[in-house]
């Protein structure tokens, strides 16, 4: 029998190294964003490291009196969002060992940025930063796949839907996941660890791990690979 491993994430905007190591340790990663968008989350927001401490980028988006709408349906509130955040990481970047080298490709992912809902923009960056990293996981959309009622029993019917014999998952999703469900349909249900990351060269003490992945990348350019788990058993 064929193996396949899948994870269905929802997106988020420039996550950190973690989640590019699930992408990493699949074949194929089904992006689950017509599921309820959820505020001051990941979705829309994550941190990077200044002078001053961490700070929050935040794409503003439009979810007054949308209590309900999902994240695929989120659009943006002020296309200015893209150079705010671009001069914030060139500003506290600059001085990184490899700002230079990867300038230019960044600051054409934010600047040429024109998509209009939050899903897409993920999405962007998302392809974007695995190229760097040289991630060629298959990543679909999980509009693709036949949505049933019932958390765990959706996510076991894409996983049927998509092939897939086994399922990585992330840690906080031990609290909700019925286990049985996947184990009725021979899918083994594996977890990603995220302790014991090792620190890299980072500007700004004290370390933080919780950070977007473009704080490891434009400190330690194509050595980035070598400071994540997966890339350790490929």
């Amino acid at each position: 029998m064929v193996e396949k491993k899948v994870a269905i994430i929802q997106s988020s905007y420039i996550p950190w190294k973690g989640y590019f190591d699930i992408i990493n340790s699949v074949d194929e990663f089904i992006i689950y964003d017509n599921v309820q968008y959820t505020r001051r989350d990941w979705r829309n927001r994550n941190l990077i490291k200044t002078p001053n401490g961490l700070k929050w980028l935040t794409i503003p988006v439009d979810v007054k009196g949308k209590y309900y709408q999902k994240i695929c349906d989120t659009a943006i509130k002020d296309p200015e969002w893209r150079t705010k955040h671009w001069k914030a990481i060139k500003h506290s970047y600059r001085r990184a060992q490899y700002f230079n080298r990867y300038k230019e490709y960044i600051e054409r992912l934010f600047l040429d940025c024109n998509e209009k809902y939050l899903s897409d923009i993920n999405y962007r960056f998302i392809k974007g930063i695995n190229q760097l990293l040289g991630i060629n996981t298959k990543i679909t959309s999980s509009a693709n796949y036949s949505l049933v009622e019932g958390k765990t029993e959706r996510l076991v019917n894409i996983c049927k839907e998509a092939g897939a014999n086994q399922y990585i998952s992330g840690p906080s999703a031990k609290d909700y996941l019925n286990i049985g469900l996947f184990e009725k349909e021979d899918i083994e249900v594996q977890w990603m660890e995220y302790s014991g990351y090792p620190e890299y060269t980072q500007l700004y003490p004290p370390f933080a791990h919780g950070v977007s992945i473009i704080d490891l990348i434009l400190n330690e350019g194509p050595n980035a690979p070598n400071y994540m788990k997966s890339f350790q058993h490929n």
